[in-house]
């Protein structure tokens, strides 16, 4: 059997191509709401994913709410919300897999000088 994770993570997926938006360009921007601690504390791979691998990405960002659970927010173009999807039972690795599926792309690395 799959773990439930695994599970969340192909139905996410499915559900995102089936609505049409993964890869297709129609998410403009995506916000990740959480606390910086309190619930992440409880969910390293989260955490790690929010603070080391976030930044890296072009149109993301983090916005700290407290005592929020960390959900991963989709946006269009007008700044409506699109989708909203709980990241507290993905790994760090679903958690990228998660953004690059809906299209999003990490940052250029500049070499250092």
């Amino acid at each position: 059997m799959f773990p439930v994770r695994y599970i969340v993570c192909i139905f996410l997926l499915f559900l995102s191509i089936s609505l049409g938006y993964a890869g297709s360009g129609n998410y403009a921007f995506a916000k990740v709401e959480s606390c910086r601690g309190c619930s992440l504390n409880s969910l390293p791979d989260v955490k790690s994913f929010i603070f080391n691998d976030l930044p890296l990405y072009e149109d993301v960002e983090f916005k700290h709410i407290q005592g929020a659970k960390p959900e991963l927010i989709f946006y269009d173009k007008n700044d409506e919300e699109i989708e909203r999807l709980a990241l507290s039972q993905l790994t760090r690795e679903e958690c990228n897999d998660l953004l690059l599926s809906k299209g999003f792309k990490k940052r250029p690395i500049k070499d250092e000088v």
